[in-house]
């Protein structure tokens, strides 16, 4: 699914082109991947799955591989964690998609600000 892996290129501020230019594949591939809807090759594949830091299945699409489930996509497992927290509070969901690629320390300092909020403004 082009989606996950447009997702994740996003998050990481990354272009096709960097992509192609790091990993050796060409732009061709990701632009027919996209405008298409083919699959890269299995070599191909694993080569962006590991430049990315996500799985395989992720990028293909399979269930349950998404960002929660995967800590691959943040920066370390404590960053992943903290990503699933906000994920799982609904009053914290919005800064999820913000969440990827942050520090754990980053997370942790939103997270604590939003509760901060939500306790001098109970209503708001």
């Amino acid at each position: 699914m082009y989606e996950n892996y447009e997702s994740v290129i996003k998050a990481k501020g990354l272009t096709n082109y960097k992509v192609s230019k790091d990993t050796g594949i060409a732009q061709s591939v990701l632009s027919t991947w996209k405008t298409k809807g083919t699959t890269p090759r299995s070599d191909k594949l694993q080569i962006l799955a590991e430049y990315l830091g996500v799985s395989v299945d992720f990028l293909i699409g399979v269930p349950n591989t998404g960002p929660q489930n995967s800590p691959q996509w943040y920066i370390n497992e404590e960053a992943a964690q903290i990503a699933q927290e906000i994920f799982e509070d609904p009053d914290k969901r919005a800064l999820f998609n913000a969440a990827r690629g942050s520090r754990p320390e980053d997370l942790r300092m939103a997270a604590d600000m939003l509760e901060r909020f939500k306790e001098t403004n109970p209503d708001g």
